[in-house]
C-alpha cells in the first residue's frame, strides 16, 4: 500500500518563518483531520460532529479538549504511572481559549454534539503550540461540511523592545512587556486574553489591530486548503429546532411591556428573576384547564419567552440609558471592603462589590512549597500562584462538586496574571492567594483581583502598585446602529448582552484582560470607548480600595514565617547538608525552621523561614560556623582552646582555630603566655604560614610604643668630613653596598613598605 499522498498549504509569517497547513494523510476516519506544523513543533486536530441532535438538547453541545503528549518533547511524565493523566491548567487554559473563539461561530439552532481534538505530537523548544492551537482546530473544521461560520485562527502577540509581532520563541516571552492571545475571523475581533506591564489603551488597540491583520491571511489560507479538499461549500443540512410561528406571536404580544416594566424597575437579582418567572406564569396559566395544549405549548412559550426578555432589557439599555438594577451605564455598584478578616491566615480580605463578594486569603511558604509546573514545554517551580473557587452556594444552586471546573482555572489565571507583575522581584517568599466566592452577580475574577490586592497588602507583601479589576458590557442595536457600553456588568447583563471585556489594571496602565465578543463586525472605535470607560471605573475601586489599606504592612504579621535568604559557596552545600541530610535535618529541628538550599552557578543559596526571628537568627549562626573562612585582615573576637610555651591556640569560629604566636601578643617582650583557656582576645588574621597554618596577632590591634631617642654624638667624636672607616674600602661615587638592593632615590622609608615588627594582611582588597 502507497503511502498517502497529503494536502497542503503554506502560511508565511512577516519575519520568514512558515506554517504548514496538512491533511489527508492522518485520522482520515475523522470528520475533519489537519495537522499544523511550525518548525519542529506539530499538532493534530480532529474534529467529529453527530449527524442529530439528542432529543432534548437545546444547546451546542462542543466540547474542545487540548493535550500535549510527553514523547513530543522526548520526555516521559513526571507522575506515579508515568502516562499522561488528568489535563494541565495550561492545557485546560489552551482548551479554553479555542472553545472560546469556535462556539460563538456555530449557528445558533445547530445543536449536534461536537468533538474538537487537539494533540500536541511533536515540539522543538521554541514554536510555541498553544499559538497554533486554534488555527488548528479551525482549519480541521473548514475542510469538512460541518454548519460553521469560520474559518477563524488565533495568534499570539508580543511586544519586544517597543515592536510588536506574531508568535514569539518561548525564550522571547521573558522579555515581553505585552503577551495577548487574540482570536478573530476575517470580519470580526472575537476573542482577547493576555497580560502586561501598565500599558495604556491606545497600546492595547494597536496590538490587537496587529494581530487581526495576521489572522486574515491565516483565515484565507484555510479556505484555500478547503477549496483544495473540496468541502468548502456546501454545508450539510440540519434541522434541531421546531418552532410555532402562532406561539411566538403570541408570547412577545402578551408578554413584552410586562418583562419591560419588570425590568425597569430597580431590583435585586432574586426578586428581579422571581418577576420575571411571573410574568411566564400568568401566560402559561391560560392554558391550566386544556392539559394537552399546555404540554404543547410550554416547551415553545420558554424558548420564545427568554427571547422576550433578552430583547426588553436590551431595548431598555439602549433607550432609557436604564439598567436591571437601576444604574446609569457608567456608574459602579456600590462596594465595601474589609482586611485582616482571618486571624488564622497571613493576609486577608473582604471585597464586595453589588451582590458579588470574594473572601480571599494569602498564605506565605517556603521555596518547598512552590508548585511544581512539569509540562512538555517547560518544567520550574511557580513561587507565585493564585486558587479560585466558585461553590454553588454563590448563586443560590444545589449541584453536586466535580472538581475543579475549566471556568475556575480560567478565572484563577486571569486574577493571577493580573497581580503577579505587582509582586516584587526580590520577594522571598512563596505566596499562594485562594479566593472562595461567597456571592456571584457579575464578574467575580475582578473581585478577586480586588481582593487579593488588599489581602496581599494586609499580608506584608511590598506590591509595587495596587491593581484593580472591572468587567465592561456591551448593548448593541444592528437596526439602528445605537450601542451602549456599560461598566460593571451584571450577570444577566453578561448573558443578554454582546460582549463580557474584563480589565485589570494599576493607575498607571492595564496589567491583563479578557475579552469575549458575541456579535460580528464590532468597530475599533467601540472597543477603544470600552478600555477609556474601564479606565474610569478601574480608578474608582482603586480609590475605594486606597481607603481599605493605602500601603502594604511594613512587616508580615507575628505569626507569618519570616524569610532570610544567604550565599554560601557551592563547596559548602554538602557540609550544611551533611550526610544523608543528618546536620540541615538536625539544624531545622532545633531551630524550628525549614532551611532550603539550591545550587545556582558557584553558590549555595540557601532559604530560612520560621516564625521567630531569634531562631532563624540561631539557624544562621550554625551555617555560618560551618561555611566560616576567615578573611585575611579581618579582627575576630576568638576564644583561647590551647595554651603552650610559645602561644596560645585561639578558636575565632567552631573548627577554626589558629596559633597567637607568643610574639605577636604584644609589642614588648614576654617570657609566658598571659590567657588561660576559656579566655576571650581579640585578634586579627594575618594569613596562612609556609605550612598552611593560620597566623593571628593580637598586637597589631595595639598603640605602637614610641621608640627610644638616640643620644647625639658628641662634637669631635665623629669621622673627619669625607673620611671612610680605615677597615673598609671607598665606595665608588654613586654605588651602594653590593649586598643590598637599593632604595629609591630621596626615600629612606618608601610609603606601603612595612615597618619592622609589621605584618601586611595577605590578599587584603
Amino acid at each position: 500500500m502507497s503511502i498517502p499522498q497529503a494536502i497542503t498549504e503554506m502560511i508565511t509569517l512577516a519575519d520568514g518563518r512558515e506554517i504548514t497547513l496538512e491533511t489527508g494523510k492522518l485520522a482520515k476516519q475523522a470528520d475533519g483531520s489537519v495537522v499544523v506544523k511550525m518548525g519542529g513543533t506539530m499538532l493534530l486536530a480532529t474534529v467529529v460532529a453527530s449527524k442529530e441532535a439528542r432529543d432534548g438538547v437545546d444547546f451546542l453541545p462542543l466540547t474542545v479538549d487540548y493535550r500535549e503528549k510527553f514523547y513530543a518533547g522526548g520526555k516521559i511524565p513526571g507522575n506515579f504511572f508515568r502516562r499522561e493523566a488528568r489535563p494541565s491548567d495550561q492545557e485546560i487554559l489552551t482548551m479554553r481559549l479555542v472553545d472560546r473563539v469556535l462556539r460563538p461561530l456555530f449557528p445558533e439552532d445547530f445543536h449536534a454534539e461536537v468533538q474538537v481534538m487537539i494533540s500536541l505530537i511533536s515540539y522543538d523548544g521554541q514554536s510555541i503550540p498553544d499559538d497554533l492551537a486554534g488555527l488548528a482546530a479551525s482549519a480541521a473544521i473548514a475542510i469538512t461540511d460541518i454548519p460553521f461560520n469560520g474559518p477563524m485562527s488565533e495568534v499570539r502577540v508580543v511586544r519586544i523592545n517597543g515592536e510588536l509581532s506574531i508568535n514569539p520563541k518561548l525564550e522571547d516571552l521573558k522579555i515581553a512587556d505585552l503577551d495577548i492571545m487574540v482570536g478573530a475571523t476575517k470580519d470580526s475581533i472575537v476573542m482577547v486574553e493576555g497580560e502586561m506591564k501598565e500599558i495604556s489603551e491606545a497600546e492595547m488597540l494597536e496590538a490587537i489591530q496587529f494581530a487581526h491583520v495576521e489572522i486574515k491571511k491565516q483565515v484565507e489560507a484555510q479556505e484555500r486548503l478547503a477549496e483544495k479538499v473540496g468541502k468548502s461549500l456546501p454545508k450539510r443540512e440540519y434541522s434541531h429546532e421546531n418552532h410555532d410561528e402562532a406561539i411566538r406571536e403570541k408570547v412577545w404580544k402578551e408578554t413584552y411591556d410586562k418583562v419591560y416594566e419588570v425590568a425597569k424597575t430597580p431590583s435585586g437579582k432574586e426578586e428581579r428573576g422571581e418577576k420575571f418567572k411571573a410574568v411566564l406564569a400568568e401566560f402559561l396559566a391560560q392554558y391550566v384547564e386544556h392539559p394537552e395544549e399546555l404540554e404543547r405549548v410550554t416547551p415553545f412559550a420558554k424558548v420564545y419567552y427568554h427571547d422576550v426578555e433578552k430583547e426588553a432589557m436590551r431595548q431598555m439599555i439602549i433607550n432609557d440609558k436604564i439598567r436591571l438594577d437601576g444604574r446609569d451605564p457608567e456608574t459602579i455598584r456600590p462596594i465595601w471592603s474589609e482586611i485582616d478578616y482571618l486571624p488564622g491566615a497571613h493576609g486577608s480580605a473582604i471585597f464586595t462589590r453589588g451582590e458579588t463578594q470574594s473572601l480571599t486569603a494569602v498564605t506565605l511558604g517556603s521555596v518547598k512549597d512552590a508548585n511544581m509546573v512539569d509540562s512538555v514545554m517547560i518544567n520550574y517551580d511557580e513561587r507565585f500562584f493564585l486558587h479560585y473557587n466558585f461553590p454553588p452556594f454563590s448563586t443560590g444552586e444545589a449541584r453536586p462538586l466535580r472538581g475543579t471546573s475549566r471556568r475556575e482555572v480560567g478565572h484563577g489565571n486571569l486574577a493571577q496574571r493580573a497581580l503577579a507583575n505587582m509582586i516584587p522581584e526580590e520577594n522571598p517568599y512563596t505566596i499562594r492567594i485562594v479566593s472562595d466566592i461567597l456571592e456571584s452577580n457579575g464578574s467575580s475574577s475582578m473581585a478577586t483581583v480586588c481582593a487579593g490586592t488588599l489581602a496581599l497588602m494586609d499580608a506584608g507583601i511590598q506590591i509595587t502598585k495596587p491593581v484593580s479589576g472591572i468587567a465592561m458590557g456591551l448593548v448593541t442595536d444592528v437596526k439602528t446602529g445605537k450601542f451602549t457600553v456599560l461598566s460593571d456588568i451584571l450577570g444577566d447583563e453578561d448573558h443578554l448582552g454582546d460582549m463580557d471585556f474584563k480589565v485589570t489594571g494599576t493607575a498607571d496602565g492595564i496589567t491583563a484582560c479578557q475579552m469575549d465578543i458575541k456579535i460580528q463586525g464590532l468597530s475599533m472605535d467601540i472597543m477603544e470607548k470600552a478600555l477609556l470607560q474601564a479606565r474610569n471605573g478601574r480608578l474608582h475601586i482603586l480609590d475605594k480600595l486606597n481607603e481599605t489599606i493605602s500601603a502594604p504592612r511594613e512587616d508580615v504579621k507575628p505569626h507569618a514565617p519570616k524569610m532570610v535568604m544567604m550565599e554560601i559557596s557551592k563547596d559548602f552545600i554538602g557540609a550544611v547538608i551533611g550526610p544523608g541530610g543528618k546536620i540541615i535535618q538536625q539544624m531545622q529541628k532545633d531551630t524550628d525552621t525549614v532551611i532550603a538550599i539550591e545550587e545556582v552557578g558557584e553558590i549555595g543559596r540557601i532559604e530560612i523561614s520560621g516564625v521567630s526571628r531569634e531562631k532563624i537568627n540561631e539557624a544562621i549562626a550554625r551555617i555560618n560556623e560551618i561555611t566560616f573562612v576567615p578573611v585575611i585582615g579581618e579582627v575576630y573576637q576568638g576564644r583561647v582552646v590551647k595554651v603552650m610555651d610559645f602561644g596560645a591556640f585561639v578558636a575565632i569560629a567552631k573548627g577554626t582555630e589558629g596559633l597567637l604566636h607568643i610574639s605577636e601578643i604584644e609589642w614588648a617582650r614576654l617570657d609566658k603566655v598571659p590567657y588561660n583557656e576559656g579566655d576571650q582576645v581579640e585578634v586579627k588574621f594575618m594569613g596562612y604560614d609556609d605550612r598552611k597554618k593560620m597566623k593571628l596577632s593580637r598586637k597589631v590591634l595595639l598603640p605602637r610604643p614610641p621608640r627610644p631617642e638616640q643620644k647625639p654624638r658628641e662634637e669631635g667624636q665623629g669621622r673627619p668630613e669625607g673620611q671612610n672607616r680605615p677597615d673598609r674600602p671607598a665606595r665608588p661615587e654613586g654605588q651602594g653596598r653590593p649586598d643590598r638592593p637599593a632604595r629609591p632615590e630621596g626615600n629612606v622609608n618608601p610609603e606601603g613598605q612595612d615597618q619592622p615588627g609589621e605584618h601586611k594582611p595577605l590578599n587584603e582588597a
